[in-house]
């Protein structure tokens, strides 16, 4: 990961650009769906209008709560300013369209700081959470009143982005709820997992986000950029989805591996996925939204080790699951990057050899390029790919199973572990990454009986 030295372009920035503001939000439906269109105003020079659009569905068609609308149309909204305000970073942040509490503040402090500690981090930029941005709430007007909202304890948003995690809780789910899978901006993979699924388009609740072209063209022309919390949008995006289809539970498929920091004691590319961000959003649900929602990881007790077993289980997903960023608008396997490595090293296992070069194209032990993200991914260096991967010792507990079960001469790259850190350590240091089940999760009973019940079968 090469790391920018944006300090002076920084303080230049916020020299020059003092403010950015969330001036409006215009919310209408129709017989389409409903539409939702922001309005950002950067230092009265830029103005930026981010939009979405909620496709209606055979399976619901109410747009009447215009409250719930509203309210959740402004929590998206402050997520969404996420992106805009990183492209200078001015010091004030003015909120217009509802009255932000001294309690709302502090949520969205946190998690624009902490959701953007990567972004400071590969930016080269150093600042605080007392110092990065001020809040400044100039409404007078109240967020609307909710009626309680009733929802179905059987029905379940399961959000679908095509790779191996969400499979697993499709699959584990559907034979007990009534699940209702969720995507935003729908790829190849997330559709034809669905599709495997069982499940019929008509019954996808999709978002469709728009970014607005003028930020991407700032980007271009020097402006600062990098990583923003996309599962925290991803969150109030499923509520949003759980209230229109009076679904009562929230279940996402992020594991335990999501709570080790990218760097030592800094940053972490998997923030907005930790059981950190997923307590700090179940408490503001409860307070703002009157704890109408149960929104939680259904995979949270997993590591990404074990998550790669249950999923070995489902075959039928093995040509259409992807988990590489590179590919996935085109919806291949790049086999270059970090995700393409760990996705094989952690399915590898699990999966006979001929199976993952067919999966893959072809056997990425052999692709020496790949020695850097080995490195990175097993922990011989400090920093962890800035990708959702798992932990180091995860990715150490699969690469000397495989050694070990592995007949014949070892691909370069599993030679090269085995030589440089592969007897670091005796074997049985990560054993316990086998039967790895971490506690601190927010399952009820039965979910966690279905969830324990397919670790045992």
């Amino acid at each position: 990961m090469m790391i920018k030295n944006n300090q002076l372009k920084y303080n230049q920035f916020r020299q020059s650009i003092k403010f950015i503001t969330f001036e409006t939000i215009n919310c209408f439906g129709d017989d389409a769906g409903q539409y939702v269109e922001l309005h950002f105003n950067l230092n009265d020079q830029f103005h930026f209008y981010p939009s979405f659009h909620i496709p209606v569905k055979n399976e619901w068609s109410d747009l009447s709560d215009k409250p719930f609308i509203d309210t959740m149309a402004f929590f998206i909204g402050m997520v969404e300013l996420i992106s805009y305000w990183k492209i200078a970073c001015p010091e004030r942040i003015i909120v217009k369209p509802f009255k932000l509490s001294a309690r709302q503040i502090r949520f969205w402090e946190k998690l624009y700081f902490y959701g953007l500690a990567e972004f400071f981090y590969t930016n080269g930029i150093a600042t605080s959470p007392e110092n990065f941005a001020q809040f400044i709430s100039e409404s007078e007007i109240d967020l609307p009143e909710l009626s309680k909202i009733y929802p179905d304890n059987h029905k379940v948003i399961v959000p679908v982005g095509g790779g191996k995690d969400s499979v697993v809780t499709l699959e584990l789910l559907k034979q007990k709820y009534d699940v209702v899978p969720f995507v935003v901006n729908p790829i190849a993979a997330s559709l034809h997992t669905i599709e495997i699924a069982g499940f019929d388009r008509s019954r996808v609740f999709e978002i469709h986000r728009n970014l607005d072209p003028l930020m991407l063209e700032m980007n271009k022309q020097g402006y600062l950029n990098g990583h923003t919390p996309f599962s925290a949008l991803l969150a109030f995006y499923s509520v949003f989805a759980a209230g229109l289809t009076q679904s009562k539970h929230i279940a996402l498929s992020n594991e335990a591996s999501a709570n080790e920091p990218t760097v030592k004691e800094g940053a972490n590319h998997q923030y907005s996925k930790s059981f950190e961000f997923e307590k700090d959003f179940r408490d503001f649900s409860e307070k703002y939204l009157k704890g109408t929602f149960n929104y939680f990881s259904f995979l949270r007790p997993l590591n990404e080790f074990r998550i790669a077993g249950l999923f070995s289980r489902f075959p039928q997903y093995f040509n259409a699951f992807r988990s590489c960023n590179v590919g996935s608008k085109t919806g291949i396997w790049c086999g270059n990057c970090p995700k393409c490595l760990f996705a094989y090293i952690i399915l590898s296992p699990h999966i006979d050899r001929d199976i993952m070069i067919n999966i893959f194209g072809y056997d990425l032990f052999s692709n020496e390029s790949l020695k850097q993200y080995l490195e990175e991914l097993s922990g011989i260096s400090e920093i962890k790919p800035f990708e959702c991967v798992g932990t180091v010792d995860e990715v150490n507990f699969a690469l000397r199973q495989i050694i070990n079960n592995y007949s014949g001469e070892l691909p370069v790259l599993l030679e090269f572990y085995r030589t440089k850190q592969g007897q670091s350590a005796p074997f049985n240091q990560f054993q316990n990454i086998a039967s790895e089940f971490n506690v601190h999760h927010f399952l009820d009973d039965t979910f966690l009986d279905i969830l324990k019940s397919a670790l045992h079968d």
